[in-house]
């Protein structure tokens, strides 16, 4: 993961010379955990994987109570909550605060920010990296929070373009800034290992906001930064 601080404007240092917002409070509204798919009384019902895992396993032929495959309803259990956390993952937690007001306006650019996910059609993986930028208006997030973001939203059964829109309408939310931009690229394992059967292939989303879709110039500074031609996202 790199990051970038681009521009001519000064470059306070996040939570150096910045300092936090005042009455940080309340996140996200109810209404806004909704809409981002954010459940965070819902408890994994380990049981009902478990049964489940045993009736795959027979359904495909498999005896579930062989050796090798005797605790693997228990391991996919765990494995899922481990992989589907983002459904899970409290808003504020995760920022923890970490907001700063500080006087920087230029870009800031996080790249190659590496992600997994599970696709929702066939519940195999996709996985690739993220690159995410924003133009502040006063107010910077922590660095590692960005990261934490990108997880939150693709540690749960996905499509990369809905991912790629959630990842930039949240921080829009959190940080109102000038503008956000997001692109993720993946590779899915549905398309490499079944169907088409295409290993080389690849998928591009991007979501422009604010600044950076109204403004061709901002817009192909980031592209610049993250090795794609402005007009390759339309």
């Amino acid at each position: 993961m790199t990051m970038n601080h681009t521009g001519n404007g000064r470059n306070d240092s996040h939570g150096q010379n910045g300092h936090h917002g005042n009455g940080y409070r309340n996140l996200l509204s109810e209404h806004l955990l909704e809409s981002f798919e954010i459940d965070l009384e819902y408890e994994q019902d380990d049981h009902a994987i478990e049964a489940a895992v045993r009736s795959i396993l027979e359904g495909v032929g498999e005896d579930p109570e062989r050796e090798g495959l005797l605790r693997t309803p228990n391991r996919v259990a765990r494995m899922y909550k481990e992989l589907l956390e983002g459904y899970h993952i409290n808003p504020e937690k995760l920022v923890n605060d970490a907001l700063f007001d500080v006087e920087y306006q230029e870009m800031i650019v996080v790249r190659d920010i590496e992600y997994y996910s599970l696709c929702e059609h066939h519940m195999l993986p996709f996985i690739g990296k993220a690159h995410v930028a924003y133009v502040p208006n006063d107010k910077v997030i922590g660095l590692s929070k960005i990261p934490r973001i990108v997880d939150m939203f693709a540690r749960r059964l996905q499509v990369q373009e809905r991912m790629t829109q959630q990842i930039a309408d949240f921080l829009m939310q959190v940080l109102h800034p000038q503008g956000v931009a997001v692109v993720c690229e993946g590779v899915h394992m549905c398309s490499m290992m079944r169907g088409v059967k295409k290993a080389h292939s690849s998928m591009t989303t991007s979501a422009m906001m604010g600044i950076f879709r109204e403004n061709e110039k901002t817009r192909a500074e980031f592209m610049g930064h993250i090795g794609r031609s402005s007009s390759s996202v339309f």
